[in-house]
């Protein structure tokens, strides 16, 4: 069970990692390309467990464009959205991504 989940990641961390700056991907959508579908909640799982801090894991949100917030009061979304702003990636004023604009079309 392990090794499957350890495969499950690495193809989830290496469709986050052809994210091109500046482009967001749902957790679905990652799923999905990752072979995986209906499996965004394990999307999050594996970018919870990330222990490579290049991977650009702050590039991947939720369906409705939003950031999704960590439980335990992490810095998390702070910092992810910071790090789409820098990208060039606007939010609106509910906080939202638009993704028709900025949804990675691989």
């Amino acid at each position: 069970m392990k090794d499957a989940i350890a495969s499950n990641y690495s193809l989830i961390y290496a469709v986050v990692a052809a994210i091109p700056k500046g482009e967001v991907a749902t957790y679905g959508q990652v799923a999905l390309l990752a072979g995986l579908p209906g499996r965004a909640r394990q999307v999050g799982y594996a970018l919870h467990a990330l222990a490579d801090p290049s991977l650009p894991w702050h590039r991947v949100v939720n369906a409705k464009g939003e950031i999704s917030l960590r439980s335990g009061g992490s810095e998390g979304d702070r910092v992810q959205r910071l790090r789409l702003e820098a990208e060039g990636v606007v939010f609106d004023r509910c906080g939202r991504i638009d993704l028709e604009r900025y949804r990675w079309r691989p």
